[in-house]
């Protein structure tokens, strides 16, 4: 497979490696991404297995909570003007007051929102703005208390990352802390045991390769990868991490002394996993100048 400019400069992006260290994981992986990172990560050339997390959409993420339930929506956008836009604004904020009433996406999008369904509320809103728009995703979460928290916040319980958290008892200050956390954190868990076997699998193989680049013995190894492992739950699963509020206790011990028990948590971001199309607007001008 032809390697071409495009794809070294994402590689770098995204792992932070060299140029030619790039270019040689590429080759050696015939253009496969996600190989070329683990291939950088088992050399030591990667700074950081970052997956692509580039925003496409536009849009606001909303939050809303009622009885013990809380949903996230996200409504995307084609530009960020929209997202600033008044009747958009008001458009999410019902869309996300109608999906405490169902329980998926399909659901929420047939559900009526005054006298329509939320579909045909989406597009007759893209005849008046005069922008595509679509209800993207939607996570419901219940629980004995619901918290939520939405950061750069473009209007009340609406903004770039809603996050919702479930638990036991009734701190719901301590609740918004840790929706705050995971907000910047972005775990990939609430514990081990969520965690997707074939990511844990794929993680432990990654660190076996890298141990054997120091040329250990195997027993050594083995004893290496269990504390590497633990070092890996330890940064992707949201109760093992270090509280951003105080680093001293995990997030699983903050709760304790605050007599809750976090029992799940949402976290939708704006465009999270559309890739984005980089334009040359310079290059788009000229093109259509001849």
């Amino acid at each position: 497979m032809a390697i071409t400019a495009a794809m070294v400069k994402e590689l770098r992006d995204s792992t932070g490696a060299g140029m030619m260290d790039a270019k040689k994981a590429l080759t050696e992986n015939d253009g496969d991404m996600e190989a070329a990172v683990d291939w950088l990560r088992t050399k030591g050339l990667a700074k950081a297995a970052k997956k692509s997390g580039r925003t496409a959409a536009e849009g606001l993420v909303a939050v809303a909570v009622k009885d013990g339930k809380g949903v996230a929506v996200e409504v995307n956008s084609e530009t960020d003007f929209v997202a600033k836009n008044a009747d958009f604004q008001k458009m999410v904020a019902g869309i996300a007051d109608v999906a405490l009433g169902t329980s998926d996406i399909d659901g929420l999008k047939a559900a009526d929102m005054n006298g329509k369904s939320v579909e045909q509320t989406v597009t007759d809103a893209v005849a008046v703005i005069g922008e595509n728009m679509s209800v993207r995703r939607m996570a419901a979460l219940e629980g004995a208390s619901v918290v939520n928290y939405v950061h750069n916040a473009a209007a009340p319980g609406m903004g770039n990352i809603g996050v919702l958290v479930a638990m036991t008892g009734d701190n719901e200050a301590f609740g918004r802390q840790v929706a705050m956390h995971i907000a910047a954190a972005n775990p990939a868990s609430l514990s081990e045991a969520d965690l997707d076997p074939a990511v844990v699998e794929k993680e432990k193989q990654v660190q076996m390769d890298i141990a054997r680049e120091s040329g250990k013995p195997e027993a050594v190894i083995e004893k290496m990868i269990v504390g590497r492992m633990k070092k890996y739950m330890a940064e992707v699963t949201l109760l093992n991490q270090q509280f951003v509020v105080n680093p001293d206790l995990t997030v699983a011990k903050a709760a304790e002394e605050a007599g809750v028990e976090i029992t799940g948590y949402t976290r939708l971001a704006v465009g999270e996993g559309i890739e984005k199309v980089e334009e040359d607007f310079a290059a788009e001008v000229a093109k259509l100048n001849g």
